[in-house]
């Protein structure tokens, strides 16, 4: 099977590339696709080297499925293409999401909604994914009603110049690329993104938006503030949501713990919960903090943690891609 990596020296890329292999997904050649700077030279995948080639020639080599992460516009100029050529596309960008004609996926919730006919597969935002592998759960059995979203968001979630500043901010050296608009070291952006309407920013409409599409429900309702902050192991979030139906918590820790793809990590008294720290380089997502709000009825506070650049990017595109393989999709 030819697999076209497309934005392979990325980070989201590069991570793609490891999770490839470390999930022996069963690549019988290797096209990695780079910015044309790149072309001619080399990357390392299972020991062996492969040759970066321009976009126009892994479209010709029609590989049965090209992994996206190079952007929005890459992706809407190039995507189309591949998938004229027979390719399915599984894109990272933001490029396709929305899209009334392309399905949204994250694979535990709804890979079942793939087609044969679906060339263009959007892989959902980082911030989108972990939330709703816990809330798709929740949701079936309590019915949601309200879900109010705050994110701790890592700086590799902007990509390698982001975590270069940071990093130089801790040593104290300046001579670095600004990527944010102030400094990141020792403080906390409430900016992940650029603003749109109402003041929000992409990233939080993002959130606002995608969980419906993806459960396929819109009877609740949802808001968000993404804040960026100085951590490079994953994104957080602090979740509040309130609910048609009463709930028990021993119940909802125990549908949680049951949920594939989710570690429930709550037991506060041994000071046990989800920190980017345990997050870093694994696939899962991780809950805790769980409790009920004691300011009104049928609604409950936790806490969210994944590797954004895993399960909520590289990790869910092999995901649906293996689902594809084992379904015979492509």
């Amino acid at each position: 099977m030819k697999i076209a990596v497309v934005g392979a020296t990325g980070m989201v890329g590069q991570i793609m590339l490891k999770v490839l292999e470390e999930r022996n997904f069963p690549v019988t050649e290797l096209i990695p696709v780079a910015s044309e700077k790149s072309v001619g030279k080399k990357i390392t995948f299972k020991g062996k080297e492969f040759e970066i080639v321009s976009m126009q020639k892994a479209i010709d080599l029609k590989p049965e499925i090209a992994l996206f992460s190079a952007g929005g516009e890459t992706s809407k100029e190039f995507a189309p293409k591949f998938a004229e050529a027979g390719t399915t596309v599984i894109d990272n960008s933001s490029a396709w999401r929305m899209d009334p004609d392309k399905k949204l996926v994250v694979p535990e919730i709804n890979a079942n909604e793939i087609s044969k006919e679906d060339k263009i597969i959007a892989n959902p935002n980082c911030s989108t994914i972990q939330l709703v592998m816990v809330l798709h759960p929740l949701n079936q059995k309590y019915d949601l009603k309200r879900v109010i979203v705050s994110t701790y968001q890592s700086v590799t979630g902007t990509g390698k110049n982001a975590v270069d500043q940071l990093n130089a901010e801790i040593i104290g050296n300046d001579d670095v690329a600004k990527v944010y608009p102030y400094e990141i070291f020792k403080n906390a952006l409430p900016q992940c993104d650029v603003f749109a309407e109402d003041d929000y920013t992409k990233e939080e409409l993002k959130l606002m938006k995608e969980p419906k599409k993806i459960m396929a429900d819109d009877t609740f309702n949802l808001t968000a503030t993404a804040v960026r902050v100085p951590v490079q192991g994953g994104h957080s979030e602090s979740v509040n949501i309130e609910f048609e139906n009463d709930f028990n918590l021993d119940e909802v820790r125990k549908i949680l713990s049951e949920t594939p793809g989710v570690v429930v990590m709550d037991d506060v008294k041994n000071k046990i919960y989800p920190m980017p720290l345990y997050s870093e380089g694994k696939d899962e997502v991780f809950v805790g903090r769980i409790r009920r709000d004691l300011s009104q009825p049928k609604t409950m506070n936790l806490w969210i943690v994944a590797d954004n650049l895993r399960k909520g990017a590289a990790t869910n595109a092999v995901q649906i891609a293996e689902y594809l393989v084992g379904n015979q999709l492509v």
